[in-house]
């Protein structure tokens, strides 16, 4: 029998964002997100998110981490870690992968994009300092992770961001030289940025890393345009949802492989399969090969009341069988959608499922994703 002893909680302090008094100079209603206070609306989620599918969003996502690693042997150091075929990857591409616990479990999902010498890498907010610290033990000394914490990141997002951008643009290159997950060095308004292609809300759009000092300035610059209105993190989320982009802590976790969350992507590459040394390798081909126990699927909820992450999936004697992680109203297909893990059995295409939600009964039907489509500029795409 252990003692316990009484001490008192202490609520961590929350940090803040580079354009904290910006965001709140425009009415933007602040809440605690992965220990910052960020806005989670202006004008509305409803009117914003419809905004960005229409025109064009500027979202603060300056709470991710950015990351810079060098060093000799990094393309295979960093292999050992993620499943990604990172010595493919070539100057001024971008990639999306995971980083894997030894059992195959997701530890958190990032972007990485190759600079002249070396990775800048974008993980998530929330794990961030954990993430840090799996690098920091499990890459060789010769390698170097700095932290890019004197600079901030943005996105602009929506099918007129890029004529938007464009007009604030110069470099080596023309913007137009950027097609979806690719980036460069470019300046706006005077100040120097690296922008990807890139985004999180399934639209044509650019992610836009600049020193946090001059945040201000190119926010001004952007939301000055009658294209751009600043966005906040709840439209940002129902963006993600209706676009298949799982949410790290929510849709994944360390207790989720890649092809139990849909992600069979994230391990395309025949070279990695056939090598088979990333984490977790034995138990992910297998399921790649023979299928998992439960898999991620989207929902189309009957009626107009959204089901929320918790809800159950119960089978037909209604015992639990799976949960829903994401689930809300989705503006722009007009009902409510969730994403879920349900047994294989349960995943076709069109089977109906049962939930239950605070004791109350609703039914979804599995359906495709994503929800509404994509509209990424990809290489060799008609103009």
């Amino acid at each position: 029998m252990s003692d316990v002893i009484e001490t008192e909680v202490e609520t961590p302090e929350l940090e803040r964002l580079p354009l904290d008094a910006w965001h709140r100079a425009r009415g933007g209603r602040m809440v605690p997100f992965a220990g910052y206070e960020m806005p989670v609306q202006y004008d509305g989620i409803m009117a914003e998110h419809l905004w960005v599918r229409e025109s064009a969003g500027l979202f603060d996502v300056s709470h991710m981490a950015q990351l810079y690693l060098s060093g000799n042997g990094l393309d295979d150091a960093l292999e050992s870690l993620i499943p990604a075929d990172v010595k493919g990857v070539a100057l001024g591409q971008q990639k999306y992968s995971l980083l894997l616990a030894e059992n195959g479990g997701i530890l958190d999902d990032l972007m990485f994009s190759r600079w002249p010498d070396g990775i800048y890498m974008v993980v998530n907010g929330a794990c961030k300092w954990d993430d840090i610290a799996h690098l920091r033990e499990h890459l060789p000394d010769e390698i170097t992770l700095n932290h890019l914490d004197d600079r901030a990141l943005l996105a602009l997002q929506g099918p007129k961001a890029f004529e938007v951008l464009k007009r604030h643009t110069t470099g080596k290159w023309p913007l137009e030289a950027l097609v979806f997950m690719r980036g460069g060095r470019f300046e706006i308004g005077g100040v120097e940025a690296y922008i990807s292609r890139s985004g999180y809300t399934g639209e044509d759009g650019f992610e836009i890393s600049i020193p946090a000092g001059d945040a201000a300035k190119v926010a001004d610059l952007l939301c000055g345009e009658p294209e751009v209105k600043p966005i906040g993190l709840g439209a940002r989320d129902s963006l993600r949802l209706e676009a298949d982009l799982p949410l790290y802590g929510h849709d994944l976790d360390a207790d989720t492989t890649p092809i139990m969350a849909a992600l069979n992507f994230a391990v395309g590459s025949k070279r990695r399969r056939e090598e088979a040394n990333f984490p977790g390798a034995e138990r992910i081909l297998m399921e790649r090969e023979n299928g998992p126990i439960q898999r991620r699927v989207g929902l189309i909820v009957e009626g107009r009341q959204p089901v929320r992450e918790g809800a159950l999936v119960l089978d037909g004697e209604g015992n639990e069988v799976g949960r829903v992680t994401s689930g809300g109203f989705a503006p722009s297909v007009q009902a409510p959608i969730a994403m879920a893990y349900v047994p294989v059995s349960l995943a076709e295409i069109g089977t109906r499922i049962t939930l239950s939600q605070r004791g109350k009964v609703h039914h979804g039907v599995v359906t495709a994703m994503p929800f509404v489509p994509h509209k990424y500029v990809r290489q060799g795409a008609a103009k």
